[in-house]
């Protein structure tokens, strides 16, 4: 049987993914700080990324890699670095280790602007990590990531609801929906002529979102006409500063995030998407809105 070592799995995008391997026939070696309910198909491996002997057993018996974890939040520079440099580095030993050849590691476009944020610089250097390793790498850059269960993108879904936006500075973003996301990790692991090669996906709009145009999508979401507010980058630093002052670890717009938000161009590079015969986005971004907001309101959220 084809046995892939995940890691986050836990997390918003792993947990989508988890499913998608089961559902594909992988058994899934899952690594999870916590005990976790028996499920069909996998093996929780209790363990950290900073845990070599735990990150051991994870790749035990395993034929791929799928390394999904990683630190979005941070207080310091020194979180990022140990969630994702650090983590990545112990990771490609283990595979290593293992005799696992195929390593598929998920960065961020925020590597690809390294000198704007302390999660991009660790992000960078997370792959050039993998990009450096004697494995059979893959690494793929997802855009802004949405879909049920989100907590990241969920404070721009609970304010539409209100009638508002706060956005940056004008600018464009890519999107992509969990679902088609957690697809494309798994059509990587086993896909031919991917090797050592980078990719870049997103929702399939032609030169992204503009900030208006996806807030004013989120509002169609949630049945709102809303009110644009463009903060301009010291104000959006600002708000990052009184989130995490308010919200602590919990923050969502810390001061790190609002300086990488203010940068005017987070779309993805046409020419690094993955090949049309290989992957394309399936969910429709209206459709993909609309089904989040209908999980958050199932769940209470709004």
């Amino acid at each position: 049987m084809k046995t892939v070592a995940l890691t986050g799995a836990t997390g918003f995008v792993g947990r989508i993914t988890l499913d998608r391997l089961v559902a594909a026939g992988w058994h899934v070696r899952a690594l999870t700080r916590r005990d976790q309910h028996k499920k069909a198909g996998v093996t929780w491996v209790n363990g950290r990324l900073d845990d070599v002997a735990s990150l051991n057993e994870l790749c035990k018996g395993a034929n791929v890699v799928l390394h999904v974890a990683g630190v979005v939040n941070a207080t310091d520079a020194a979180g990022f670095e140990s969630g994702n440099v650090t983590g990545t580095a112990n990771m490609i030993a283990a595979a290593e280790t293992a005799g696992i050849g195929r390593f598929v590691a998920v960065s961020s476009l925020a590597a690809r602007e390294p000198a704007l944020s302390l999660y991009g610089a660790s992000k960078a250097k997370a792959e050039n990590l993998v990009k450096a390793s004697t494995l059979d790498w893959t690494v793929i850059r997802p855009p802004g990531v949405y879909g049920p269960g989100d907590t990241e993108m969920f404070d721009m879904f609970r304010i539409a609801a209100k009638g508002w936006a706060l956005l940056p500075p004008r600018g464009r973003v890519s999107v992509i929906h969990v679902d088609d996301l957690a697809r494309l990790l798994v059509t990587l692991l086993s896909a031919k002529n991917v090797s050592r090669c980078l990719f870049e996906a997103d929702d399939g709009t032609a030169g992204g979102w503009s900030h208006e145009a996806f807030a004013k999508a989120i509002g169609a979401a949630v049945g709102r006409n809303i009110t644009l507010v463009h903060a301009p980058s010291f104000l959006l630093k600002f708000a990052g500063w009184v989130d995490r002052a308010i919200r602590g670890p919990k923050a969502k717009l810390t001061p790190d995030r609002a300086n990488y938000l203010a940068h005017p161009d987070w779309t993805i590079d046409p020419k690094a998407a993955p090949a049309l015969q290989l992957w394309r986005p399936e969910i429709a971004t209206a459709s993909g809105l609309k089904d989040t907001v209908d999980w958050y309101r199932k769940h209470g959220w709004m």
